[in-house]
């Protein structure tokens, strides 16, 4: 019989919806701020709260196992795909005579075009699951101890994955090499300092769970195939 968490599914529905409201409200705005030594940087806003999926991701595997943090996964994969299609179609059909002069501003708002929606879903999915697995292999390595190396160290390795994949895909051929290479350097550095930035919090809410759920997972023999459900 599946263990029964007291925690796990509202964890599962916040993590969700981060991830939706990352990425169909997160892009409706691109920003410039000015960061002293550094200068002015230029980011999709969404950068600012798309990380805190990966702080679920983290917690999820850590405390759950990795086989519970793939399920999540799907589940945002699912959600993502879904909302994407639903904005697809609500784009798509023909406004009401008195809606039309407000048809180009839901166009520019949520008319992503089939490369940046393909390029999301695929970079999230991947991005996750490396960030799951490398995290899950750590606690293995580390015996469960320096959680800081786990959370930072799977970040890095998921976040570049996320980072190159949407650009690549969203982007290649539509702008200049060096400036994809820019872009994508940048939304990745801003991603991996946010986890850093996080990390006491992680340390918290790892704890708090741990021990209100009793579950401090390893995964020893765990089959780490992306490629189902099951836990």
């Amino acid at each position: 019989m599946e263990k029964q968490y007291k925690y796990y599914d509202l964890i599962l529905g916040a993590y969700v919806c981060v991830l939706l409201c990352a990425n169909l409200i997160g892009p409706a705005k691109v920003s410039t701020v000015q960061l002293p030594l550094i200068g002015s940087v230029t980011f999709y806003s969404g950068v600012l709260f798309f990380p805190i999926s990966y702080l679920f991701g983290d917690v999820l595997t850590e405390v759950y196992g990795y086989a519970r943090d793939r399920r999540a996964v799907w589940t945002g994969f699912a959600s993502l795909a879904f909302a994407s299609f639903m904005a697809a179609v609500v784009v798509a059909l023909p406004p009401a005579d008195y809606w039309k002069a407000n048809q180009p501003a839901v166009e520019a708002i949520f008319g992503s075009t089939p490369r940046i929606v393909l390029g999301s879903v695929i970079a999230f999915w991947s991005g996750s699951l490396v960030n799951s697995y490398v995290l899950a292999k750590m606690k293995l390595w580390t015996n469960g101890k320096w959680l800081w190396t786990r959370t930072i160290g799977s970040t890095v390795c998921g976040e570049l994955v996320d980072s190159a994949l949407f650009y690549f895909i969203a982007f290649y051929g539509t702008i200049t090499l060096d400036h994809l290479i820019a872009a994508t350097a940048t939304q990745y550095v801003l991603k991996t300092l946010w986890e850093v930035i996080a990390t006491p919090l992680t340390y918290k809410i790892v704890a708090k769970l741990k021990r209100v759920e009793h579950e401090d997972y390893f995964d020893r023999g765990t089959n780490f195939t992306p490629f189902t459900l099951k836990v």
